[in-house]
């Protein structure tokens, strides 16, 4: 057991025996230090790792001492925690029982995670960690930003996680949010009373209405007042759980599509592994939702299947531009959110980018038929996923508008894909003119007043690429599609793009 864990248990233990003894000295730092008992720590370490145990590795979770992981390859929740509140620093302070193993024979591996525990302060969680025979005590496995709900906190892997579970590209990657919260108590039975009432019985209504079970009646002598007719009880729908399937439907960005399949790209948008995109270069729908959902309390957690790439500015076989995006995640809490996914551009993989903040148009999460639909979702661009298109599109750059619906039940229907959810490609940019492109117009390029002195860009490329482009030069991500392309768009456009950066770089 760590040094850490034997002073906070320790104090845990002198502040009960303290309260037990009904000590009347005056208070010491220690009597800050508020006992818990009762915690569950719910934590999946990272949805894409335990997709490939379960599948390329052919492995197995196994939680015991009662640990247990969630229904289709899921979350695991570590019950029983109990630490520490000090009420003068706010620290919380909990451990937790089970373990889990983690075991593929595949790929030869096993390891075991135990004593799990939260820290507020250190803003970290920690785990015991046993491999080939050796236990290592509190390995520090990933960083938490600490919110006062406690729930879906947002966890970053360390590097001590990316030698744990194997892989190098762990470290930093953002892992599965992490909640921590009291599990609440089971409601007491009713003891049915032995004594004959001292009141007059009361008669049932004519109704069939069932009566509500009430508390003892005072025996002052009095009647007792008649219960209220009521509709009869109906079964409520779940409010909280796993997602059984679902899709997410988003275009990117209107006008870097149009640009990909452009006359200065010439290339392709290519949609795979599960994702589609609707006709006339339009946005894309991603299917087979996993997560979970909590619509009390408004939260929606979702990842999803599919890839897709964008290729273009090909010179004897080698593309300028190649982009691929996979594994996106969308998450909602009262109405606002992140969409991540997986980048890799010119071959170098970034894994879980937040490319978006999500605004919803309302915090509340509501079911219909078992299915939970949320269209028309703002989705600004962060200043990750600025980097990740090679810094030309700026952070708060609006993209598409994100739609998702997921399916509650295994029976559900969801609406039909068509790959524009919530994801239109909108209405010529006045800046810009119509673009070339079959089925596409312009996009979103704002007001455009200095198009008409640039040459026509809009009516040369199509889409957005007029407007805020042609009077900028800012809005197509150059650092991704690289120096070949961006010296293509600048000569076609006949502005000069700020390739500063990269020239210092290459200098």
């Amino acid at each position: 057991m760590s040094a850490r864990r034997r002073r906070t248990l320790a104090l845990a233990a002198a502040v009960a025996t303290a309260a037990g003894l009904g000590a009347t000295v005056a208070p010491s730092a220690a009597a800050a230090e508020v006992p818990l008992t009762g915690y569950e720590l719910t934590w999946g370490i990272k949805q894409s790792y335990r997709s490939y145990v379960a599948t390329f590795a052919k492995g197995t979770f196994t939680p015991a001492g009662g640990a247990s992981q969630a229904a289709g390859n899921g979350a695991f929740t570590f019950p029983g925690g109990t630490g520490g509140y000090d009420s003068t620093t706010h620290r919380m302070s909990l451990a937790f029982q089970g373990g889990l193993t983690i075991e593929s024979k595949a790929h030869g591996f096993g390891i075991g995670l135990s004593d799990v525990r939260f820290d507020s302060a250190d803003a970290q969680i920690t785990a015991d960690v046993t491999r080939g025979g050796t236990t290592r005590d509190d390995v520090p496995l990933a960083t938490v930003t600490v919110t006062r709900q406690m729930t879906d906190m947002a966890t970053t892997l360390t590097e001590e996680a990316a030698e744990v579970f194997g892989s190098a590209s762990y470290a930093g990657a953002a892992g599965d949010p992490l909640t921590v919260l009291k599990k609440a108590a089971p409601e007491p039975e009713p003891t049915p009373t032995t004594t004959p009432p001292t009141t007059p019985p009361v008669t049932p209504p004519a109704s069939p209405s069932p009566t509500p079970t009430a508390t003892a009646q005072p025996t002052t002598g009095a009647p007792a007042p008649a219960p209220s007719a009521t509709k009869p009880a109906t079964t409520a729908p779940a409010t909280k759980g796993r997602i059984a399937d679902g899709t997410l439907g988003w275009g990117v960005k209107q006008s870097f599509r149009t640009y990909v399949t452009g006359p200065v790209a010439k290339g392709t948008v290519t949609a795979s592994a599960g994702a589609t995109q609707a006709a006339g270069n339009g946005a894309f729908t991603f299917t087979g939702a996993s997560g979970t959902y909590d619509t009390g309390a408004g939260r929606l957690t979702a990842a999803f299947k599919g890839a897709v790439n964008f290729k273009g500015h090909e010179e004897n076989g080698t593309y300028g531009l190649d982009l691929t995006l996979t594994d996106l995640r969308a998450t909602l809490a009262n109405g606002t959110g992140t969409l991540s996914a997986d980048v890799t551009s010119l071959g170098a993989a970034s894994p879980d980018v937040v490319l978006a903040e999500l605004k919803a148009k309302s915090p509340a999460l509501t079911a219909k038929n078992d299915v939970i639909t949320v269209n028309g979702v703002t989705a600004t661009l962060t200043a990750a996923g600025a980097k990740a298109f090679g810094g030309f599109y700026t952070a708060g750059s609006a993209l598409d508008p994100v739609g998702l619906s997921v399916a509650l039940t295994d029976d559900a229907k969801l609406p039909d894909a068509t790959g524009a959810t919530g994801a239109t490609g909108g209405t010529n940019g006045t800046g810009g003119g119509t673009g070339t492109h079959s089925g596409t117009t312009g996009g979103d390029g704002g007001t455009g007043s200095t198009g008409s002195t640039t040459g026509g860009l809009g009516s040369t490329v199509g889409g957005d690429l007029g407007g805020s482009l042609a009077s900028t030069g800012s809005d197509v991500p150059v650092g991704a599609l690289g120096a070949a392309a961006g010296a293509a768009v600048a000569a076609g456009a006949g502005v000069v793009l700020a390739l500063r950066r990269r020239r210092a770089t290459a200098e």
